[in-house]
C-alpha cells in the first residue's frame, strides 16, 4: 500500500547550545541556511504531500528561505517548545482539512542530512502499520549508568537499545490527542514517539542511517557538510556495526 503523508517540521528554536546568535536551522550549511537541505530532502519523497513548517512569531529569517521548487509548504505559529509547535502544525493541516487519519511525518529543522530512501523506507514499512514509528539506528557505543556524584553506577545492556532518529511517522489525529495529553498532564516529551508511548500506543522501530545527525553543537556543521558531500557522492547509506567494546 503506497501512503501519503504531510511532512511536520517544528523549527521554532534559539539553538542556545551553538552560541551563534542565529537560530541552528538558519546557520549557512554548504552555502545555504540548514533548513533549506531539510526541506529539500523532505519534498524529494514522492508520497510527501506538503510539509508545514512551525515558525516563531516574528522570525524574519524565514522569509529569506527557499523552499524547494514544486513544493507545498505552510506554516505555523511555533509553540515555547517542540510538543507546542508539533501540535500547531497539525492543527493546522486538520484546518486545511486533512483528514485525522492521514500520516504525518515529524522532522527535526536540523537534520539535513536524512536520506531520502530513509524517508521512502519508513513509509513503506509503516503505511499499513496500526500505530506508525520511526527512525533509528542501534546503540553501537558501551553506556554507563552514572550516579549522582559522577561515578559509574553499571554498564547499561545495549542489544535492545536504539538511537530515536526523525522522521517519526503517526497518524494526524491520533499524534495530536497523544501531544495534548501529554501537554495537559505536564509530561516532559522529548519526541512524538514518547507522546504516543505516553498515550499507550507501541511505536515501530525501522532502522535508519547513522549519518542523519542532529545539529546541536558548532562542531556538527563541519561534519554535515562533510556528510552531504559523501552522499552526493555515492557515499554508503549507513555506518555499519563494528562491534567495538
Amino acid at each position: 500500500m503506497s501512503a501519503v503523508c504531510w511532512a511536520v517540521v517544528p523549527a521554532g528554536g534559539v539553538g542556545r547550545r551553538m552560541g551563534a546568535g542565529v537560530p541552528k536551522q538558519y546557520l549557512p550549511l554548504a552555502g545555504r541556511p540548514v533548513i533549506e537541505h531539510t526541506l529539500e530532502r523532505l519534498a524529494a519523497e514522492p508520497r510527501v504531500a506538503g510539509i508545514v513548517v512551525a515558525v516563531a512569531d516574528g522570525d524574519a529569517r524565514w522569509a529569506r528561505v527557499r523552499p524547494p521548487a514544486g513544493a507545498t509548504v505552510l506554516t505555523a505559529p511555533a509553540g515555547a517548545e517542540r510538543p507546542w509547535s508539533v501540535l500547531a502544525a497539525l492543527r493546522r493541516l486538520a484546518a486545511e482539512g486533512v483528514p485525522e487519519t492521514a500520516w504525518v511525518l515529524v522532522h527535526d529543522a536540523v537534520r539535513p542530512c536524512v536520506r531520502t530512501a530513509d524517508v521512502a523506507r519508513l513509509i513503506d514499512t509503516l503505511a499499513d502499520d496500526p500505530v506508525g514509528g520511526l527512525l533509528a539506528v542501534p546503540v553501537r557505543d558501551t553506556l554507563k549508568a552514572v550516579a549522582d556524584d559522577g561515578r559509574v553506577r553499571e554498564t547499561v545492556p545495549r542489544e535492545r537499545l536504539w538511537h530515536a532518529l526523525t522522521p517519526q511517522m503517526f497518524r494526524l489525529g491520533t499524534l495530536a490527542a497523544a501531544l495534548e495529553r501529554a501537554l495537559a498532564e505536564g509530561a516532559a516529551v522529548t519526541d512524538d514517539a514518547a507522546a504516543m508511548e505516553r498515550a499507550g500506543h507501541r511505536p515501530r522501530v525501522v532502522e535508519g542511517s547513522a549519518d542523519n545527525i542532529k545539529i546541536t553543537r558548532p562542531e556538527d556543521l563541519a561534519l554535515a557538510e562533510l556528510l552531504l558531500a559523501r552522499q552526493r557522492a555515492g557515499g554508503a547509506p549507513r555506518l555499519e556495526k563494528t562491534g567495538e567494546a
